[in-house]
């Protein structure tokens, strides 16, 4: 029988070498195994999120299987730093925009290829523009059609946009604020009288 006493239990520290969450599993690096790290998304989830960006450090419990090691619990992810090096079509993200309080929301749909994607905040009209390197930013990598999430919104130059997309747990609070408290109740020039998306990408 395989000991495994030095290895399940264990809390490491290491760095996303690529999470697909399609797939539902990636793998974690870290200094201390000789191995990549299984993370099944399932154990993601039971952190809160659905995916996570290469590169973000995580803080995690570990157990070793028939199959190899893998992560039991993941304990913290802290979001990766330096460039992303995806232009999300050439437009950078403001990151001098704050935005308002959580307000729960769900995605419309989002592109990872593009860098980019919508969500309907509840009791809004518009469509709210999310870029991804505002997911990024949260330890995210993408974000499914339909999937719960919580969003702050600001307004930009070309309308409503996010500036921190994180888990629908944490739309779950008194944060929430009126509807168009930060003045994006108006149309927004990526959206038509319906208040639906118009297909085009934001130049």
């Amino acid at each position: 029988m395989r000991n495994t006493s030095s290895v399940s239990d264990r809390i490491v520290t290491g760095q996303v070498k690529w999470f697909d969450s399609v797939r539902g599993f990636g793998f974690v690096v870290c200094d201390d195994m000789p191995r990549d790290i299984l993370v099944h998304a399932n154990v993601l989830r039971n952190f809160g999120q659905s995916s996570v960006a290469d590169g973000s450090t995580v803080r995690m419990r570990l157990i070793e299987t028939d199959r190899g090691v893998q992560a039991q619990e993941i304990l913290e992810i802290e979001p990766p730093t330096g460039p992303s090096g995806n232009g999300s079509f050439g437009q950078e993200f403001d990151d001098t925009l704050e935005g308002g309080p959580l307000e729960p929301a769900r995605v419309k749909w989002f592109d990872r290829a593009k860098g980019f994607g919508f969500a309907n905040v509840f009791g809004r009209k518009d469509d709210v523009f999310v870029h991804i390197e505002v997911l990024r930013r949260s330890s995210l990598a993408e974000l499914q059609p339909g999937e719960a999430v919580a969003v702050r919104v600001a307004e930009g130059e070309r309308g409503c946009l996010a500036t921190q997309v994180t888990t629908w747990e944490t739309a779950l609070t008194p944060d929430t604020p009126p509807n168009g408290a930060d003045g994006c109740d108006g149309a927004s020039p990526r959206t038509g009288a319906d208040g639906q998306d118009d297909g085009s990408d934001p130049a």
